[in-house]
């Protein structure tokens, strides 16, 4: 990623490297203990419901080659969980730092999406 400042996030007592937003760099060192702990620096609690989305993210990821896109995560929380909580409002509610495609992805330890600078 040239040109994208650095930074770490300590995962314990091991750092991990990320751009200056948070992006991993290298994706095989995510663990829910680096989502906890970027989770943490973002002022924000995972709570079974963030849990179910990360999951839901990794999974299309690794199945697809691709994050979801809003509409497929809207399609699937509604499905899963009621048109009122499976809302694109309830899911920014979610995660309140970029919304599900960007603070969910860099939970999820995923890249960041197109279009995002």
């Amino acid at each position: 990623m040239p040109g994208k400042l650095q930074r770490t996030v300590m995962v314990g007592d091991r750092p991990v490297r990320t751009d200056s937003e948070g992006y991993l760099h290298d994706l095989a060192d995510w663990s829910e203990d680096f989502a906890r702990a970027l989770a943490r620096e973002e002022g924000l609690t995972l709570t079974p419901e963030h849990w179910e989305v990360i999951r839901f993210l990794r999974r299309h990821f690794h199945e697809h080659g691709v994050q979801p896109q809003v509409r497929v995560m809207i399609r699937h929380f509604t499905r899963a969980w009621g048109p009122e909580r499976g809302s694109n409002h309830y899911l920014h509610d979610l995660f309140p730092v970029g919304g599900p495609q960007k603070q969910g992805n860099r939970l999820a330890g995923l890249l960041r999406t197109k279009g995002e600078h």
